[in-house]
């Protein structure tokens, strides 16, 4: 997959493609069926599949204060789409130029001019331009003018009603990792670097890699049954644990960050990235009467994660 942070200065073969237009924020199976939808074409007219999005967030850049919403790092966004066969993933910088543009200047310079796109897929509440004044119909007609096409995608809907990145954190707010993943077609997933903790989990015989959570939606505190990918570094592989979301309590401290434990593994996995699935939710966080307690109940953790995720592909 190839990625391009800017619309301008594109060579012939980066121009030309079918996309999906969106945040897509957790690559749920809604964004899916609008990827597919501009998949389809991209097959038939033998065009480039691609995907338009922005980084930072436009949320970020308008509502800097808010609190932390994103399902998912821009990082984790890019190998999911990876994974669908996005063949280009324009990524664009969301700065004051682009934010500044009307609805008609970002048909005409973005999607027209800059990127020579051939085929458009939105959502029906798919909004553009500055102000967010722009509606599908608008890129309908703007598409008619400027030789590009427009199909327009309904939101997709479950048993649960309608599914969307609001439903998921919520899901994940109530420790229900698995309801967020039949919205989200997929794991949960945590992706970074492993950062250097205290190495606490060391002294008690539970070693783990610890990753930071800022930015995003925080799941439910506590520990989870989790699958890990390990991204880089000779230990590369898929791997069962143990996870803890958040503060640490045990230990006073107040920012909060993801501890995994991986069950029998032994190995250095300083610096490398990471990508932590959450599967079930095991226990809130809790503070224990001593280490001893802490032990034990860390134990009955991973005995229990092991018998989950034995049934987990």
């Amino acid at each position: 997959m190839r990625t391009f942070t800017t619309w301008t200065g594109l060579d012939d073969t980066a121009r030309g493609a079918s996309v999906a237009i969106g945040n897509f924020d957790g690559v749920h199976i809604g964004h899916q069926a609008v990827i597919d939808l501009a998949r389809a074409v991209a097959d038939r007219s033998g065009a480039p599949l691609g995907i338009v999005t922005f980084e930072p967030h436009p949320r970020e850049v308008f509502a800097p204060s808010s609190s932390p919403f994103r399902l998912m790092s821009a990082e984790t966004k890019a190998h999911r789409l990876e994974k669908l066969g996005v063949d280009c993933l324009y990524q664009l910088d969301f700065n004051e130029d682009l934010s500044g543009l009307s609805p008609e200047d970002f048909a005409r310079q973005v999607i027209a001019g800059g990127l020579g796109l051939t085929h458009v897929v939105v959502g029906d509440d798919f909004r553009f331009g500055k102000g967010r004044a722009g509606n599908p119909a608008d890129l309908e007609i703007f598409g008619q003018t400027m030789g590009f096409d427009v199909t327009i995608a309904t939101l997709v809907e479950t048993d649960g009603g309608e599914v969307s990145s609001t439903s998921i954190r919520q899901a994940l707010t109530d420790g229900r990792p698995r309801d967020a993943a039949k919205m989200l077609g997929h794991w949960h997933r945590i992706d970074g670097p492993v950062l250097h903790g205290e190495k606490r989990g060391r002294d008690l015989g539970y070693p783990t890699t610890n990753m930071s959570i800022e930015g995003l939606h925080p799941p439910r505190f506590g520990v989870y049954a989790v699958k890990v990918d390990v991204l880089s570094g000779p230990h590369e592989g898929s791997y069962d644990g143990a996870a803890s979301i958040g503060v640490r309590p045990m230990f006073g401290e107040n920012q909060a960050n993801l501890e995994t434990y991986l069950l029998d593994f032994d190995g250095d996995l300083y610096d490398t990235h990471l990508s932590v699935a959450l599967v079930d939710f095991l226990r809130p966080e809790a503070r224990f009467d001593g280490v001893d307690a802490l032990i034990a109940q860390m134990e009955t953790d991973c005995a229990q994660a092991r018998q989950i995720l034995a049934d987990v592909p």
